[in-house]
This record gives structure tokens, sequence and C-alpha cells, in this order.
């Protein structure tokens, strides 16, 4: 049977159990073919039953949340102090002074000493075992090991005294003052060891007078001739001298007799034995400080 172009399909030809003479649903769908829609008011398609075994997802719980804990406060770290002490500086030292119902006993005395000497005299190792054995804390200051930090350019004065040897020994001059006066005013003696001329004294006294202060004790340290030549073949370095310069030095600190300062010959005295005396001479040198 003939239809027009254009005019829409006869339904197709419905069976008493609803099924196209195919096999197929009325409702399926062929490729490239819409289906026929629903007619208004039809009931609901129930949705097919569950597989075998499975079981629907609930509703989403959701796990109880903790309560957030309080805020723990930060703990202030622990002050670290070191470094932190206050040093007060370093001011001219002044004269010593004793209580006059009193003998001052130097072994417990914050003081200065300078302990002059020539090559030889023992002024190092006296100096280092009485800074050693005081009850109160003491420094030494040795002007040799401080001039000797200068390694590039070290002026030697056995090549030859010069301008340079002359500032080099200054320096030293120098910088020891300042460390005994820091020293000091934080309550440590010290004890410095230089080969000062008598008949030098700007140089000299005065220049350690400039750089520690009036306070300052000097003492001469003075053995016989042989004992300074005896000790000066010990050494080695630089620190040992020709026996020349070594008899030419020692006859230029002979002039410290009738200056004033103490003197101590330690000719026949071992380095304990001198530093007892030592500590004699101080003890009256507090109680009248030497005038120089």
């Amino acid at each position: 049977m003939q239809h027009a172009v254009g005019s829409p399909l006869p339904p197709p030809h419905e069976s008493g159990h609803g099924w196209s003479p195919a096999g197929q649903p009325p409702g399926a769908h062929h490729p490239g073919h819409q289906g026929p829609a629903p007619h208004q008011g039809s009931a609901p398609v129930p949705p097919p039953p569950p597989a075998p075994g499975f079981t629907p997802p609930g509703p989403a719980v959701h796990a109880p949340q903790s309560p957030q804990p309080a805020p723990v406060p930060p703990v202030p770290p622990v002050p670290d102090t070191t470094g932190h002490v206050p040093l007060p500086p370093g001011g001219p030292v002044g004269m010593p002074s004793a209580p006059p119902t009193s003998v001052p006993d130097p072994a417990t005395t914050t003081i200065a000493v300078l302990l002059i000497g020539p090559a030889g005299a023992g002024k190092t190792s006296v100096a280092k075992y009485w800074a050693e054995h005081r009850r109160v804390p003491t420094a030494h200051i040795s002007l040799d090991d401080v001039r000797e930090w200068v390694r590039s350019g070290f002026a030697d004065p056995q090549s030859g005294w010069n301008d340079n040897s002359e500032a080099q020994y200054r320096l030293a001059r120098r910088t020891c003052g300042f460390a005994a006066r820091n020293f000091l005013a934080n309550g440590i003696s010290c004890i410095l060891d230089d080969a000062v001329f008598p008949d030098r004294p700007v140089v000299g006294l005065g220049g350690w007078k400039r750089h520690v202060g009036p306070g300052l004790l000097p003492v001469v340290l003075l053995p016989g001739l042989e004992i300074v030549l005896e000790r000066n073949a010990e050494r080695s370095g630089n620190r040992r001298l020709t026996d020349e310069e070594v008899a030419r030095i020692h006859g230029r600190m002979a002039g410290w007799y009738g200056s004033g300062l103490p003197i101590i010959d330690n000719s026949q005295l071992d380095v304990p034995q001198t530093a007892r005396v030592l500590d004699d001479v101080l003890a009256r040198s507090i109680a009248s400080p030497p005038n120089w």
C-alpha cells in the first residue's frame, strides 16, 4: 500500500503480550531512531531490582570531629648569658691603698707589677711562677710574647736597631698597657716583664706609667753578670743574644742602683725563692710606694 512522501508511518502492530514480532519491547530504541514519547499521565517505571549481594549505599555518615586542642603558649627560650658579662673599661691604675693598721698582703691584693731586668735575669720564669701561685686571679703579660705577634715584617733588634724595631717595641708596650688596665679594671692582677733601661726614662718607666698608670709597682731583677751569661746561653731563637750584647745590657741595668726602685739580686735564688722575695718587696712597696 502506497503512502504519500512525508506522511507519518502507521503505528506498528501490537500483540496481546506487548512484544513486537522481532521480540523487542515496544519502547526499544533502534540506532538512529527516536522512540515514541511516553504518554502524559502514564505511571512511572520502577527501577530495576538490585543484584544479589548488593547493598545500596546509605546516607553519608560523617565521623564526629574531635575538639581542637587548646593552643600551647610558646615556651620562652632560656636566656643565654654567655658573652654578656659587663666589663668595666680599663682606666689608669691608681696607687694601691693599704689599711693603715695592718701590713698589706701582696698575695691577696689586686696590683700591677712591672718586673725589670736584663736578658737572662729570669724575669719571665719568675713572673709566670708568681702569677700562677697567687691566691687571687693574676695575669702574666710578657712584652716579648706580644712583640712576637708580628710575623710578617717582624723587626728583630739583633739585626740592627732601627725605626721599625723601635715602633714595634712601642706598640707592644702600649698593647701590654691596655691589657693590664683591662685586667685590673675587672679585678685581675697582672705582672709585666720588660728590659727597661734607666737611661731612657721617656720610653722606659715613663712609657709604662702612661700606659698603665701611676699605681704600677716596678721591681728590678738584677743577678750577677756570670749568671745572666749562663742563662742566656740556654736560650734559642731570636731571644738568645751574643755575650757582648748581654754584657752591654747588664752594664746599663746597673744604673738602677741608687734610683730608689727595689732591686732583687737573685744570683743565688731559684724561681720559688725569688717569688717569695718579690712578695716581701711588693708588701713594702704597697705600704710605701716608690717615688718614680
